[in-house]
């Protein structure tokens, strides 16, 4: 990747007036919209971000001047036989919308222009240093119990000058193109034929991204670019694109940059500020946001996910992304990813739905529960897993629909034997010592689930009755504490939480951490105020909580945002010597700081059950899902369970 050269200031102001004063048009006339900006900007006292490196030629933009139209009334243009585009372009860069028939190419040529290229649907072979690469997407499985596989969109970027070609796969593809400079050929094939040259201009930015190598999508750290509006953002030397998630009812106050922007929106709906009047916007909606047009705009009640195009890549928005990425990378190395540890559908004796790991003595030990699709468990099929350093495994229990562990003074386990209602204790070789907890006020526990011990030896333990009876024993799903007396206290009153599932303690043993994995659904019997967060209270004397509050919040994925839930799927939780947060969830593996602030998400390609710290330096995190274990190496050191 080519990286621009570091200049003075005063050269900096020398080069950039030149790029201006080359790139104005002779007699440059304001836009009719120009003079109600203008009163817009000084009525609402809006500040005014200006740069001096965009050039004042360009090409004319395709959508009309803050006006929203639909992507299906942009004429479709043949590419080549079995390849249609939809286009939309401003000045600067050109979004093309291709759908491409089984086995459709486009043949070789040498780029014009900068090529950033998304698959959103079905697989491409695209041609990289002389051979055809697979490129593929891969939708989001809805989590069941014996499914729950991670989405996935490749994308490249190849600079302009490279060898370009594709060709879809037997199921055909569906791709976004975004370019810059805008495509001549491509303009001409869409009927323009009186297309001004690229202007040249140097914005002074390196990509994002390495050029010829493809990635994933969901590898890219979210920015936040104010509460609740979250972008995964790709830059090119002239081109960015922001994959921007908005969270519902959120808004955008009125602002205007020196940037155009280009949006389609994707997903959701919102209402949308042009200057002083609002406009609806629906998934498959365009709109052209000449620099520097006031806008806004308030999201509805799923959410909206927007594809924006800026042009120039947004400095703002490059400081922002590089200080996220910055305070992620100091907990996850940069070029780390997930490793797959152990495959327990293809090593012997087989895993099924892994939960509850716990890193003692040397060994992982986690459970291994099961389900049938449908969720239906049998503790005949259950069994609790040691796990050597190598990934050899064996089986410790049987017959035991296990869930949550936790590693005892003596070197025991405690084990939330969920199916059988109570949490026993058990020694690394399967041998069940004792019975610790079983019935709280004469009343047999529904389904112990996840459990972390304090520095006196008292156990936390949430129960979500997510078990195979009909009819509870407890009046709801409730958060327990079991004194080291050998005392149960219910100490987070029943259904306050829709589903109490993770549960942790800070390192300093004063704050209580409890998650929630179901809310607003309709498939669920409970609905809380707790939704996608994780909650927080002080711990008081003999266990007792209190002061409950929001700590932080967890993202949906679109799926559950679409139908207005707010299951997170949060599970299992562990947390570093810090007080960071790795909450595992349907988005993958959230990170947050002592103070409940997102950091960022670790992606594995299914979705994560639950997680923990181990090693001999207690630096790496094990993760568990479905049948596979998953490891990656990190720059912190994890707390070990059970100590303060």
């Amino acid at each position: 990747m080519k990286h621009p050269r570091k200049i003075t200031s005063s050269a900096l102001a020398v080069l950039l007036a030149a790029v201006v004063l080359a790139s104005l048009p002779a007699c440059a006339k304001k836009p009719a919209w120009s003079a109600k900006n203008d009163r817009l900007i000084e009525e609402g006292s809006l500040a005014v971000r200006t740069r001096g490196d965009v050039p004042g030629r360009g090409s004319v933009p395709s959508l009309p001047d803050g006006a929203v139209t639909g992507l299906d009334s942009r004429p479709e243009v043949q590419l080549a036989p079995g390849v249609k585009a939809r286009m939309y372009w401003g000045k600067g860069n050109l979004v093309a919308r291709l759908t491409l028939e089984p086995n459709a190419s486009l043949h070789r040529e040498t780029l014009p222009a900068e090529r950033i290229m998304i698959v959103m649907k079905g697989e491409v072979g695209q041609l990289l240093g002389g051979t055809s690469v697979v490129m593929r997407a891969v939708p989001r499985e809805e989590p069941d119990g014996t499914h729950g596989g991670t989405p996935r969109n490749d994308f490249v970027l190849l600079e302009k000058g490279a060898e370009n070609a594709l060709q879809a796969g037997p199921a055909g593809a569906e791709i976004i193109e975004v370019y810059w400079p805008v495509r001549a050929d491509y303009l001409a094939k869409a009927g323009v034929t009186d297309a001004p040259a690229a202007p040249r201009a140097s914005f002074l930015v390196a990509p994002t991204v390495p050029a010829g190598t493809i990635m994933d999508l969901h590898d890219i750290q979210f920015t936040e670019l104010q509460p609740g509006a979250n972008a995964r953002l790709i830059g090119g030397h002239g081109a960015q694109l922001s994959f921007l998630r908005m969270d519902p009812g959120m808004t955008f106050a009125a602002h205007l940059h020196p940037e155009e922007q280009l949006m389609c929106v994707l997903r959701g709906g919102m209402d949308e500020l042009i200057q002083d009047a609002w406009a609806p916007m629906a998934a498959g909606d365009l709109l052209y946001l000449p620099a520097p047009m006031v806008h806004g705009g308030k999201v509805g009640d799923r959410g909206c996910d927007v594809l924006d195009v800026f042009y120039p890549p947004r400095p703002d928005y490059m400081a922002k992304k590089e200080a996220r990425e910055a305070a992620f990378h100091a907990v996850i190395p940069a070029e780390a990813k997930p490793d797959l540890f152990v495959d327990g559908a293809k090593q012997d004796p087989g895993l099924t739905f892994n939960e509850g790991p716990k890193w003692l003595d040397g060994k992982l030990y986690l459970s291994s529960m099961f389900f049938d699709q449908n969720w239906n468990g049998d503790p005949r099929k259950g069994v609790t897993v040691e796990v050597d350093g190598d990934g050899t495994y064996r089986y410790i229990s049987k017959g035991l629909q296990t869930n949550g562990l936790l590693p005892l003074s003596n070197g025991n386990l405690a084990v939330c034997d969920m199916f059988g209602h109570r949490i026993v204790e058990m020694t690394v070789k399967g041998r069940i010592v004792r019975t610790l907890a079983a019935a709280f006020e004469d009343r047999p526990l529904d389904g112990p689930n996840d459990l972390v011990a304090d520095a006196a030896g008292g156990i936390y333990f949430t129960d979500p009755q997510f078990t195979a009876e009909a009819k509870k024993s407890q009046p709801g799903r409730a958060v327990y504490y079991l004194t080291p007396r050998g005392k149960i206290l219910r100490i987070i009153p029943a259904n306050e939480f829709a589903m109490p599932n993770g549960v942790l303690l800070s390192p300093d043993g004063k704050t209580l951490y409890v998650n929630n994995t179901y809310d607003n659904e309709s498939f669920w019997n409970v609905d809380s105020d707790k939704d996608n967060w994780i909650w927080a209270y002080d711990v008081g004397r003999e266990g007792t909580a209190a002061n409950g509050r929001r700590f932080a919040q967890l993202v949906l994925t679109p799926e559950v945002a679409e139908r207005k839930g707010r299951s997170s799927g949060a599970d299992g939780m562990t947390i570093d010597e810090d007080g960071r947060l790795f909450v595992a969830t349907y988005m993958g593996v959230q990170v947050f700081d002592p103070k409940g602030g997102f950091l960022g998400i670790i992606n594995t390609p299914t979705y994560p059950v639950s997680c923990c710290f181990g090693g001999p330096d207690s630096r790496t995190l094990y993760i568990v899902s479905y049948a596979r274990i998953y490891r990656l190496r990190t720059n912190v050191r994890g707390l070990a369970a059970g100590s303060r």
